[in-house]
């Protein structure tokens, strides 16, 4: 499963998602997310659905690698789903066993969170699938130089989200090969009782964060090394530009906001 993992793993591919700007990118996923919350029936999540799919189809990537890529995520989104008909407790009776009762308004906010939950992940998935950590760093800190003016370290948050975003994999590769040196010296992880599993997790979590800090302390020194002193007076070898294209993917945003609010307050 570890190997599988999408989180922060850059797809090369020349669709027209890869083109974009990295600063429409990063518009994009964040109006996105805000927007999904307009949502509040099964049309309206019906429609953020096609938006989504359409634009994982125009990155060239496909539905079922990014369900194979984030297994985790769903079992979760699986596990908020069951607690959402099981807990909640107002509308009408649709099942009643005795032991468990379920509801219709716990069926339908079942429904809305993990559809929510899934648009929102498969849409922050395709921003890092599609954008490289370096274009994600110079986006980010474009958009943050206004802020600049009141002192505030935009060149060294954007770097530090690049440099989280770029470990996620290697820390993923890392706990793999642990746990498999760890499988073969006997170690158990996938039966018995639970509390066997989280004293098994132990002895994975104490190498994991060693070598994890033993990076970052190679790293710094590297960056060091090789004169790293912030963002001040630093040039770029990569300039980004804007399209047409980026224009129409925010617009297009615009009328599903406007779709969505429609169906919201009007409807």
């Amino acid at each position: 499963m570890m190997e599988k993992m999408i989180f922060g793993r850059y797809i090369p591919a020349d669709s027209i998602v890869h083109r974009m700007d990295p600063r429409a990118k990063l518009i994009f996923v964040f109006a996105f997310i805000a927007i999904i919350f307009l949502a509040d029936n099964a049309w309206a999540y019906g429609i953020a659905a096609i938006y989504t799919l359409a634009s994982i189809w125009m990155s060239g990537i496909t539905v079922r690698f990014l369900i194979s890529g984030l297994k985790p995520v769903m079992i979760l989104i699986a596990f908020t789903f069951i607690l959402q008909i099981f807990f909640a407790r107002e509308g009408r009776v649709v099942l009643d066993l005795g032991f468990l009762t379920i509801y219709e308004e716990g069926i339908r906010q079942a429904f809305m969170i993990s559809t929510r939950f899934l648009l929102l992940v498969f849409m922050t998935s395709l921003l890092t699938l599609t954008t490289t950590p370096i274009s994600i760093t110079d986006g980010l800190e474009s958009l943050l130089n206004p802020l600049k003016k009141i002192k505030f370290p935009a060149h060294e948050l954007a770097l530090m989200m690049s440099i989280a975003l770029r470990f996620i994999p290697t820390l993923m590769d890392e706990t793999d090969k642990i746990m498999k040196a760890q499988m073969a010296r006997g170690s158990d992880m996938s039966s018995g009782p639970l509390k066997d599993r989280i004293k098994a997790v132990v002895p994975l979590m104490i190498p994991l964060f060693v070598n994890a800090f033993k990076r970052a302390e190679d790293l710094a020194t590297a960056m060091e090394v090789r004169g790293y002193r912030g963002g001040e007076g630093r040039t770029k070898y990569r300039l980004l530009n804007w399209h047409i294209r980026d224009t129409m993917a925010l617009f297009t945003l615009i009328i599903l906001a406007g779709i969505l609010s429609w169906m919201r307050f009007w409807l």
